[in-house]
């Protein structure tokens, strides 16, 4: 698989404290690389320096590289609002915006010009069945958002991020606010969704990083410890605290003295 991410010796620092050290990854097209380890350990940092949302954070500053397609996204000149039209991001909890289910898909589209209503139905229906909830609410698209349960707004959520046609998609613990059910929709979704996407997830699940990923990279302390395939990360880990992470024998107190 050709790369399409590319973390090179990447330190991270909210004003004094440092919370990624000397991170190095790739991300490779049309896979889903999940990102394990305990609360507090950067895979969420991480996540967020994949398309600079990290900016956003006051007396946060980035040293290192970053590349998306082979170039460097933190650049002076990279156009950040492009690059998160290309990385798009999905939350841990649902957040739809309060407007119809029609108008919270065709509004990214809307901002990046897209005015045609035609065009905009079009984008509309292929998000929402490319997110698996079309049949839920093609009847009732002028309804509020707010309205549907949490497993249809994180569909929802889902589907506003491909309408913008990205390339790349960070979810954020998708799945930590929803029931088994929702869960494993929105599992079986990203399975179908890496056929055309290149997905990073975060969980805390280690059953759902097995399950669906095909990379995993375990976190430790603002360090990625080890990463490989999925079946090496599980079934044969090269580092001992990777083994004790995985096979739950790792605690507060170890995590404090490693």
């Amino acid at each position: 698989m050709e790369e399409k991410i590319k973390v090179e010796d990447l330190d991270l620092f909210y004003g004094d404290f440092q919370a990624l050290h000397s991170v190095n990854l790739d991300v490779r097209e049309n896979e889903i690389l999940a990102f394990i380890g305990p609360s507090g350990c950067g895979k969420s940092t991480l996540l967020k320096c994949l398309n600079r949302m990290n900016d956003l954070v006051v007396g946060c500053k980035i040293e290192g590289k970053v590349t998306l397609d082979g170039q460097n996204i933190y650049a002076k000149n990279y156009d950040v609002n492009n690059l998160r039209k290309r990385v798009g991001m999905v939350f841990q909890q649902p957040n739809p915006f309060p407007m119809s289910i029609y108008e919270n898909i065709a509004y990214g589209p809307k901002t990046h010009g897209v005015k045609n209503k035609a065009k905009l139905d079009e984008i509309v229906e292929s998000s929402l069945k490319q997110a698996a909830i079309w049949e839920e609410v093609k009847n009732d698209l002028k309804k509020s958002a707010l309205s549907l349960s949490g497993g249809q707004q994180q569909r929802l959520c889902i589907a506003r991020a491909l309408a913008v046609n990205p390339e790349v998609i960070l979810m954020d613990e998708p799945t930590s606010a929803l029931d088994p059910v929702s869960t494993g929709k929105i599992e079986d979704l990203a399975q179908d969704l890496k056929e055309k996407y290149t997905i990073v997830i975060v969980t805390h699940n280690m059953q759902q990083a097995s399950r669906i990923s095909d990379r995993t990279a375990f976190f430790l302390n603002g360090v990625i410890v080890e990463q490989g395939t999925t079946l090496d990360i599980f079934q044969n880990p090269k580092n001992e605290k990777t083994e004790r992470y995985i096979t739950g024998r790792f605690g507060w107190y170890e995590r404090k003295i490693w």
